[in-house]
């Protein structure tokens, strides 16, 4: 059962994370990944308020959409993009603010629901 809630889960994170990714990368003309920054941050915070509920329920929103919703790989191939153009401001700032954001991100989530 727990396997099914995080497929669910999954099956409506990753659209999510594609669609929000382009919508917010579309409004910005610039090297800097804004889209996988801004679901990633988000999905840290999500998770951070997700950390206390039943684990079925946590299967579903914490594992399975935060899950898919959140994207380390992309995360991982964009600065090294960014390194490869020789973006070097850029790829630095995208893992200091992601690292930074992410994690005060998830310490407000998880902080707003202690």
């Amino acid at each position: 059962m727990t396997v099914l809630l995080v497929a669910v889960g999954a099956a409506v994170g990753a659209p999510a994370r594609y669609l929000l990714d382009r919508a917010v990368q579309s409004r910005h003309d610039s090297v800097f990944p804004w889209g996988t920054c801004v679901v990633n941050v988000l999905g840290c915070f999500l998770l951070g308020v997700l950390t206390g509920l039943p684990s079925a329920l946590f299967a579903l929103l914490g594992t399975g959409f935060c899950g898919a919703l959140t994207t380390y790989s992309t995360f991982s191939y964009e600065t090294l993009r960014l390194l490869q153009l020789r973006a070097w401001l850029m790829a630095g700032l995208n893992v200091v603010v992601s690292l930074v954001a992410g994690l005060g991100a998830a310490y407000l989530g998880m902080a707003l629901v202690s």
